[in-house]
């Protein structure tokens, strides 16, 4: 084989492992992104079933001193255990747009019905009064802080990814190997973005 022969087929074996590597690259980056905003879900997953746990005691708690407000509290019952399924479906598919919706949606209807049960204790100087209803209240906010991080934590890492995902040559390696886009977990309506009310 003479020498320039020689030379195209190293060029040639070297543009092959080059294309290769930069594939193996994408595909990595793509990984990491995508099991960045894994991670970044799991972390609202720890802050969601935290708040998902206090209301039962909340509730129990106000049952006490609010008997006449029942439908108000078995609201609140009821918006928690929609959005405790709405977080287990989540949790199966982080990012997967019906998922994050219905999550939202859920997580929305409960923040709703928590400022109602809240705004309905006004009325209730006992109640308000009370050492263990303070005590939950305080941790419910802090909780609704931490949600509140976690989610923009996560909102980041999902837009990373998506970024990623679609920019070239990156989009191609994505089609190849069926990475989907992910969706953000958003805050739905003025009421979602701020932390309920919580006076005590």
């Amino acid at each position: 084989m003479p020498g320039a022969a020689w030379v195209v087929l190293i060029l040639l074996l070297l543009a092959v492992v080059i294309s290769v590597v930069a594939v193996i690259g994408i595909y990595n980056g793509l990984v990491t992104r995508r099991n960045g905003y894994q991670n970044a879900f799991a972390q609202i997953d720890v802050q969601l079933t935290r708040r998902h746990d206090l209301i039962p005691n909340l509730v129990e708690t106000a049952k006490g001193y609010i008997k006449h407000e029942r439908e108000t509290l078995e609201a609140v019952i009821q918006a928690r255990n929609s959005a405790v399924n709405a977080q287990n479906s989540a949790r199966q598919n982080p990012g997967d747009p019906a998922a994050m919706g219905q999550l939202s949606g859920a997580e929305n209807m409960l923040t709703q019905s928590l400022g109602r049960m809240f705004a309905l204790s006004e009325a209730y100087p006992d109640l308000k009064a009370n050492q263990n209803m303070m005590q939950l209240s305080e941790e419910l906010t802090s909780t609704e802080n931490r949600v509140a991080y976690a989610r923009q934590a996560f909102n980041d890492a999902v837009m990373s990814y998506n970024i990623k995902r679609e920019v070239f040559p990156s989009n191609i390696i994505a089609g190849m190997f069926n990475f989907k886009p992910a969706a953000l977990l958003e805050a739905e309506g003025p009421e979602k973005r701020e932390v309920p009310k919580i006076s005590f």
